[in-house]
């Protein structure tokens, strides 16, 4: 039987090593791979819709690639991901929602930034709690 010390560190590293993989999968997902065509769902109407799921499909993509090697069984947090960045990135750019606030200059637009960069954090965080506590 390992001692509880032991498996304190195991699992302290599993934790660390799963924040890290989530922080730069955020960044090639959010940064490196959002091509220009992806920016496009700062658009009004539904001209959003496409570049903004394939920007999304990315997250999803990396984050089914994270739960398939960590544990195949918890693929669907891919989806949370997906719907999660789909909603919040649709409100911080929608020239009716938050994206109204797009002049950089201004306060608003970095509280919004931030918001926006919170939620996603925040949702990394999230599915590597569900990572570390539903793996035996």
């Amino acid at each position: 039987m390992t001692s509880p010390a032991v498996f304190s560190a195991v699992h302290l590293h599993n934790v660390f090593l799963l924040l890290v993989v989530f922080q730069v999968k955020h960044f090639l997902a959010d940064y490196p791979l959002q091509f220009p065509y992806m920016l496009r769902k700062f658009r009004p109407g539904w001209d959003f819709f496409v570049p903004l799921t394939a920007h999304c499909f990315v997250h999803a993509v990396f984050t089914l690639a994270i739960c398939l090697w960590w544990n195949p069984s918890l693929w669907w947090l891919s989806v949370i991901d997906f719907l999660v960045h789909f909603l919040m990135d649709r409100i911080k750019s929608g020239p009716r929602y938050l994206g109204r606030f797009n002049n950089m200059a201004k306060t608003a637009y970095w509280v919004t930034f931030g918001v926006d960069q919170m939620v996603h954090h925040l949702t990394g965080l999230y599915i590597c709690w569900v990572l570390i506590t539903q793996t035996p």
